[in-house]
């Protein structure tokens, strides 16, 4: 075996072992449904983010956003199990947010968006 093969093969090695080591961590494909709360029609284009969160409750810097699309659904495969902070948004609606345990090969996520709510003040008469 010449140097380079010997590199190439040790390359090769070290990667498939820190590969396996990736495979042990479970993960899960989930799917999103996004939907009108009054009328139950979906939503397209609304933006869905998702943010690891830590063991206190703190949200992650990495995080990963999605679109829906003209049937209002959207997913993402890959997610590893623990708790995810999911956030809509979409102009005209409320944005939601809510953390998710996810601790299942697939998961399906509906959520249901509602119109802005009458803001009340003070001043008004």
């Amino acid at each position: 075996m010449t140097s380079r093969s010997r590199i190439a093969f040790t390359a090769a090695a070290v990667l498939m072992l820190a590969l396996a080591g990736l495979a042990d961590e479970p993960t899960s494909s989930l799917k999103f449904l996004v939907l009108k709360d009054y009328n139950g029609k979906p939503v397209r284009s609304a933006s869905v983010v998702l943010h690891p969160v830590d063991g206190s409750g703190k949200q992650k810097k990495n995080g990963f956003e999605l679109k829906t699309d003209e049937n209002g659904e959207t997913g993402f495969d890959g997610v590893p199990y623990g708790k995810v902070r999911i956030q809509v948004l979409m102009p005209g609606f409320q944005t939601f947010g809510e953390d998710y345990e996810i601790k299942q090969p697939e998961q399906q996520i509906t959520i249901r968006l509602k119109r802005p709510q009458k803001q009340y003040s003070i001043y008004d008469k």
